[in-house]
């Protein structure tokens, strides 16, 4: 199998930093516990440790009815979704089709709406769901629309994480929600891994994004409300640091690939109850380039 536990791809994917979210949980003796994500996503991390048995159950949760669907599609209607990726037609007219399904959710099926927003993430530049298709329309750039759409690596991978169902709780809800309401239900060995929409340039790459008040408000809950040992990952910009400016944090290089590759500065911040892994770990991660997989 590939090294890509997931099958989204996402700008800034996390799944390389899997290896630093292991090193906080054995510094917290969580390994073995429940994690939880509230903006899910492409939850490249909590894959890869639930595949490895890093950990006993993910929680995942997304406020976009189209990546909920994705997730609910494979765990629910696997064969079916499998089938469509084996006989997806990778034409600029389907990718058109594709599209026009995810811009009115409402009159869809899960199913439907769910793979809309896998194919789109496969074949759109960089994964963005409203961006331009891998190649242009006229599919005449140096990589075409099929270049991210290994039909038999995403089925092997879609499997994998259905195997693993009964570990997985998926939740439809506002973050804030899902961390006042779900989060208190888990198991002390839990640790929750926060990773917000980017403070900047996120309503280009996300279909849902918060407005600068939203990114405040949620820090406050994040701060507030979890009870549970906790980490946080965002765009390093003063905003957010400023909003975390009385938790621990470190930031680090990661390498983005929307639309054209560049590096920028990411930051961790951690609860205060949090034992940090050692300095060599730290150093580690922040020579890390996590690219789009």
């Amino acid at each position: 199998m590939s090294r890509y536990k997931t099958p989204l791809r996402y700008p800034g994917g996390k799944q390389k930093l899997t290896p630093f979210v292991l090193e906080v949980m054995a510094a917290n003796d969580l390994v073995g516990g429940d994690y939880a994500e509230p903006y899910a996503g492409g939850a490249g991390v909590a894959i890869d440790l639930l595949l490895n048995g890093k950990v006993t159950h993910i929680h995942l949760n997304d406020s976009s009815r189209a990546v909920h669907f994705f997730w609910y599609s494979i765990l629910n209607h696997t064969e079916a979704f499998c089938r469509r990726i084996s006989s997806a037609s990778l034409t600029v007219p389907e990718w058109r089709r594709q599209k026009a399904i995810l811009s009115r959710p409402s009159e869809f099926s899960s199913l439907d709406l769910g793979f809309s927003l896998f194919f789109l993430n496969r074949c759109n530049r960089s994964g963005i769901p409203s961006g331009g298709v891998i190649g242009g329309l006229d599919q005449t750039g140096e990589w075409k629309m099929d270049a991210r759409f290994p039909r038999n690596e995403l089925i092997t991978r879609i499997e994998a994480i259905a195997a693993k169902k009964q570990f997985i709780t998926l939740k439809n809800w506002d973050a804030e929600k899902f961390i006042i309401e779900h989060i208190p239900t888990l198991p002390e060995k839990s640790l929750i891994y926060c990773d917000p929409p980017y403070y900047h340039k996120a309503s280009r790459l996300y279909l849902n994004h918060y407005e600068p008040g939203d990114h405040k408000r949620i820090a406050k809950v994040i701060q507030t409300k979890i009870k549970h040992p906790w980490i946080v990952s965002y765009d390093g910009v003063p905003e957010v640091l400023g909003f975390y400016a009385k938790r621990r944090s470190f930031l680090y290089d990661l390498q983005y690939n929307a639309g054209k590759a560049y590096k920028g500065r990411e930051v961790f911040v951690f609860s205060d109850d949090v034992n940090l892994p050692q300095k060599s770990e730290i150093v580690a991660i922040d020579r890390a380039l996590p690219k789009v997989a």
